[in-house]
Parts: C-alpha cells; sequence; structure tokens
C-alpha cells in the first residue's frame, strides 16, 4: 500500500515533468527574437561583405584590367605583323569581356546608382534592365526627385524588389510588370505587381519558401509591414511599408 507522502513525491515528480504554458510561450518567444537578431545581424553582415568586395573588384581588379589595356594598345601601335595585330585584337576582345563581367559583378553585388542617385533611380533602372531582358512590359512609377533615403532602408528595399522580381521572371509567366514607389514622409512604401499566373493563398500555418521568408525578415527587422496578394490566374502584388525613422 502506497502512503500519502510517497503519493505526493509522485505528483510533484510527474507535474515537474510538464512544462508550465507561460513558460513554454516565453521560452518561444526568447528564441524567435534570438533566431530574427540573428538573421538581421547576417543579413546585415552580408551587405557589409558584399560593399566590401565590390570595392576590391573596381579598385583593384578594375585597375588592373585598365592597365593591360593601356599596356595592349601600347604593343597595338608598335607591331606591324598582321598575325600579330589579329591575335593582339583577339586579346582586346578578351579584356573587354572581362571588364564588362567585372562590372556587372559589382552592380550585383552592390548597386553603384543605389549609393550614387538614391533608391528611385536605382530601382528604375534596375526594373527596366530585368524585364527589358526578360521580355517583359515595365510600368514604373518612382519620384522624380526625394529625399534621400538611409541606406539601411534603400538597400533592404532594392533588395526586397530584386527578390520579388526575380520570382516574378522565374514563375509567374506575366506580360507586364508595374512597380510604385511612394514616400508620405512617415513612411517609405512600394508595390510590386504583375500579371501573371498568381498562386493560391497558402494555409496560415504553412511556411513561405526560403525567398519570401527572407523579404518578411527584412521588413521585419525595420519594423515595416509585409503584404503579399495572389489568387491563381489573377496574378499578385507584393506591398511593403516602413517607418522613415527605421535603422
Amino acid at each position: 500500500m502506497i502512503d500519502k507522502q510517497t503519493q505526493q513525491r509522485t505528483r510533484t515528480a510527474a507535474g515537474a515533468g510538464v512544462p508550465d504554458t507561460h513558460e513554454l510561450d516565453r521560452l518561444v518567444e526568447s528564441r524567435t527574437l534570438e533566431l530574427s537578431a540573428l538573421s538581421n545581424h547576417l543579413q546585415s553582415l552580408a551587405e557589409k561583405e558584399k560593399s566590401a568586395l565590390a570595392r576590391t573588384l573596381h579598385d583593384q581588379l578594375g585597375g588592373l584590367l585598365t592597365a593591360a589595356k593601356m599596356d595592349l594598345s601600347w604593343l597595338q601601335s608598335r607591331v606591324d605583323a598582321p598575325a600579330y595585330q589579329e591575335r593582339l585584337a583577339q586579346l582586346g576582345s578578351v579584356l573587354d569581356e572581362a571588364m564588362n563581367l567585372k562590372r556587372r559583378v559589382v552592380e550585383e553585388l552592390r548597386p553603384s546608382l543605389l549609393d550614387h542617385f538614391g533608391l528611385a533611380t536605382a530601382l528604375r533602372a534596375y526594373v527596366d534592365s530585368a524585364c527589358a531582358k526578360a521580355g517583359l512590359k515595365a510600368d514604373i512609377r518612382v519620384p522624380e526627385d526625394s529625399a534621400p533615403i538611409p541606406k539601411e532602408i534603400a538597400i533592404a528595399l532594392f533588395r526586397i524588389v530584386q527578390e520579388g522580381l526575380s520570382n516574378i521572371i522565374r514563375h509567374a509567366g506575366a506580360q507586364r510588370v508595374r512597380l510604385e514607389l511612394t514616400s508620405d514622409g512617415a513612411n517609405y512604401a512600394f508595390t510590386l505587381s504583375d500579371d501573371g499566373s498568381g498562386f493560391d493563398q497558402k494555409d496560415p500555418g504553412d511556411p513561405w519558401p526560403h525567398g519570401i521568408m527572407g523579404m518578411q525578415q527584412r521588413v521585419r527587422a525595420l519594423g515595416g509591414r509585409f503584404l503579399l496578394e495572389s489568387n491563381s490566374g489573377t496574378g499578385t502584388t507584393l506591398s511593403v511599408s516602413v517607418p522613415a525613422g527605421a535603422r
């Protein structure tokens, strides 16, 4: 027969094995905040590394290629043999391709227009170029003259548009893309939409693909609002808004 003291110990031990609901909620929230902070840190670190690599390629590799082109021009002016001139011309073409490749890689790592002319100009140039290559019609509505946008916000919005447009080109089967960038002084916002195949909205418990989750995380880090709306056959609209004071 089990005495009362043993029964009490058994109940206490059994209860100790069942975590308190509030404690579980607190632990989940704490871990979520930690993961969010880590994700924000990794995204910020990645952007810094991209920027540093872009500067290295532009300054050092660009300098080497320019010097090689100058030496090639010196040789071409002093060599008369047709066979050598032909080979030197081929070398010149290779160097031109290398310089073009370097320029494209630098732009992908850190768009120079973004740093020198701001978000509106960078978005207009990027969307125009990407849509032209993909055979899409682009309706771009960005302000001609706008106040400077903080770098952290500008690069985040630019990367979100990049990812969104990449998804449209790869998956939507669209014919037309529309981008609208606005600011009311308190918030920066853009809408990116297409007339493609769209998709049925996921169930609330289902995870988004990693690309969309990355966009969400960028917006969340800035304290903004992320909305993705779509239905099969009606296209997709991505709306993002972040406060002007976000850092």
